[in-house]
């Protein structure tokens, strides 16, 4: 199972004065269970990239196929398509508007066809995944914090069972505390369920931290894509077009530089880490 794009192009406002060609002959495929990052500078096309993966945006051509179907085929069940591919949009509170966070969270399985014992056990199930506390069930949406908002939203999707998670800057807007917790739980979710997650943002470390693949687009363009290792060796490149790596990329290209034997490679602080210990261990045992 996989989502897979074929030679997609997107182009806004054919015809008209405000033509713009937003996606350029895009093609890749994402397996069942992987977490893919995606990045870019703004305009680059990703957040018009992932509103085509559970059609909501038509491509002016070339094919989507998930599940090795064409979802442009005619009669296609673009309905089933939404419940399995999940999109979490930048800002998801803006997703909110029931008057209480249970029935919010049972709008996505009462649409499914659900009973009402049904969608109440699939939104109780949703909102334990996300870690949402119980006492806070029967409150308005609109009277959260900005982390129970965006856990809020992302049950409600978690509550039609979708076999992908696309997440739009889920964090925006969020201190520290909160990014990390929500991301937590977004790969504790991917752990246990296989569950394909699909992020989008701007922040290297977060990437580096979590993804296993990262995409990253450029000019409506895939640019590179392979493993954080793989792209963020491209930091020269990444900075020509308004991005970077991780600050700790920099930091272990530095020491290199010094005359450190480590790997410049490292994405992540735990990575880092261990290259300077085996360093240290070395140069200990050479003594």
């Amino acid at each position: 199972m996989s989502i897979a794009l074929e030679h997609v192009n997107y182009v806004y406002s054919p015809g008209t004065a405000y033509e713009k060609q937003a996606l350029k002959d895009v093609s890749f495929e994402i397996e069942q269970g992987q977490f893919v990052g995606i990045i870019g500078h703004t305009g680059s096309g990703k957040s018009t990239l992932i509103q085509h993966l559970n059609g909501l945006v038509k491509a002016t051509s070339g094919r989507i196929l998930y599940e090795g179907q064409n979802i442009y085929d005619e009669g296609y069940d673009m309905r089933k398509l939404r419940s399995q591919v999940g999109l979490v949009f930048q800002y998801p509170e803006y997703q909110l508007f029931e008057a209480d966070v249970l029935s919010d969270v049972c709008f996505g399985p009462k649409n499914q066809g659900l009973s009402q014992e049904e969608c109440e056990a699939r939104a109780k199930e949703a909102l334990e995944m996300v870690g949402f506390p119980e006492k806070y069930y029967r409150q308005s949406p609109f009277e959260l914090s900005g982390g129970q908002k965006r856990r809020a939203t992302i049950a409600g999707i978690l509550a039609m069972r979708p076999k992908v998670l696309v997440l739009d800057e889920p964090t925006a807007g969020l201190d520290p505390k909160g990014r990390d917790e929500i991301l937590d739980q977004v790969e504790c979710l991917h752990r246990e369920t296989g569950m394909t997650v699909i992020l989008v943002s701007h922040s290297m470390e977060d990437i580096a931290r979590y993804v296993e693949r990262i995409i990253v687009m450029n000019h409506g363009e895939k640019m590179l894509d392979g493993s954080p290792r793989e792209v963020f060796s491209h930091y020269k490149e990444l900075e020509k077009v308004g991005l970077a790596a991780p600050q700790v990329t920099y930091v272990m290209h530095d020491l290199k530089e010094r005359g450190f034997d480590v790997s410049p490679d490292a994405t992540t602080i735990e990575e880092a880490a261990d290259e300077i210990m085996k360093s240290f261990q070395m140069t200990r045992s050479s003594k």
